[in-house]
C-alpha cells in the first residue's frame, strides 16, 4: 500500500475509523496515481494490497466519475493522470478520513514532536504553524522539550488576528525571520502546501505523514481533459 496511506493506517486504531473500505481504496488509489503516473494495476493492487481485478474496478470507475485520465501509450501500456477533480477528492477524502479518527490527537502529536526535533536538528528553530484550528493546537502543544519556537500561525483565511495568544498572518513574511513553516491545516493540506510553495522554500515546508501531503505539483486543467 502506499507508504502514506500505511502511515494513516498503521498509525490509527480501525476500530474506530467509520469509512468504507470503498473510500479507503479509493484513497489510496488516488494518492498512488498522484504520486506515480507510470504506476500499472498490477502495482497498484501490490501497494493497496488488493486483488488485480479490484484495482482494475477501481481506477474504471474513478475514471467515469472523473477523478482519473486513462492515456494509451505504446507498447500496450497506459499512463494514469490525477484530475483536478481527482485532486480536490484526494484531499476531501483524506481529511475525512482523520476527522473521524479518535486517535487523531495522538497520531499528530507524536508526529509534530518528530516534526519539531527535525527542525531543532537543522537549525530551523523559528517556526511558524500553517493552519489555524484543532490540529495547529495540538502541534502547538507538542513543541514542549524542543529546542524551537512557535512564531505564530500562517492561515490565509483565518477570521482571527490571534490564535492560542499567538499572531495570524495572512502571509509568512508578516512574521519576523521565520525558519521553516509547518503544515497544520486539516481542511485543505494539500492545498495549502500547493498555495505556501509559491511564498515559501519548498524545502522548508513540513508537514506529518498523516495530513497525505504530495510535494508533487498538482495536476493542471489539461492533465484534467478526456484523452
Amino acid at each position: 500500500m502506499n507508504k502514506q496511506i500505511t502511515a494513516i493506517l498503521d498509525s490509527a486504531d480501525s476500530h474506530s475509523l467509520e469509512l468504507t473500505s470503498e473510500a479507503e481504496i479509493t484513497l489510496g488509489l488516488l494518492t498512488a496515481v498522484h504520486e506515480n503516473s507510470d504506476h500499472t494495476q498490477r502495482s497498484i493492487s501490490k501497494d493497496l494490497g488488493i486483488a488485480l481485478g479490484l484495482a482494475n474496478a477501481y481506477l474504471k470507475r474513478c475514471a467515469k466519475k472523473g477523478l482519473i485520465k486513462i492515456s494509451q501509450m505504446p507498447p500496450n501500456r497506459y499512463a494514469y493522470y490525477l484530475t483536478p477533480k481527482g485532486f480536490a477528492e484526494k484531499s476531501r477524502l483524506t481529511a475525512e478520513y482523520l476527522s473521524q479518527s479518535f486517535n487523531l490527537f495522538r497520531l499528530a502529536r507524536r508526529q509534530y514532536e518528530d516534526l519539531f526535533q527535525h527542525c531543532a536538528d537543522r537549525g530551523l528553530k523559528r517556526v511558524a504553524l500553517a493552519g489555524v484550528g484543532d490540529v495547529g493546537e495540538i502541534a502547538f502543544l507538542s513543541q514542549g522539550g524542543h529546542a524551537v519556537t512557535v512564531l505564530g500561525f500562517v492561515d490565509a483565511n483565518a477570521s482571527t488576528s490571534t490564535f492560542l495568544d499567538l499572531p495570524v498572518a495572512t502571509d509568512p513574511s508578516m512574521l519576523e525571520r521565520v525558519d521553516a513553516l509547518i503544515l497544520t491545516d486539516l481542511k485543505n493540506p494539500q492545498e495549502s502546501f500547493d498555495a505556501l510553495q509559491s511564498v515559501f522554500a519548498p524545502e522548508r515546508i513540513f508537514f506529518p505523514a498523516f495530513l497525505n501531503v504530495s510535494r508533487r505539483p498538482p495536476p493542471s486543467q489539461d492533465e484534467g481533459e478526456s484523452p
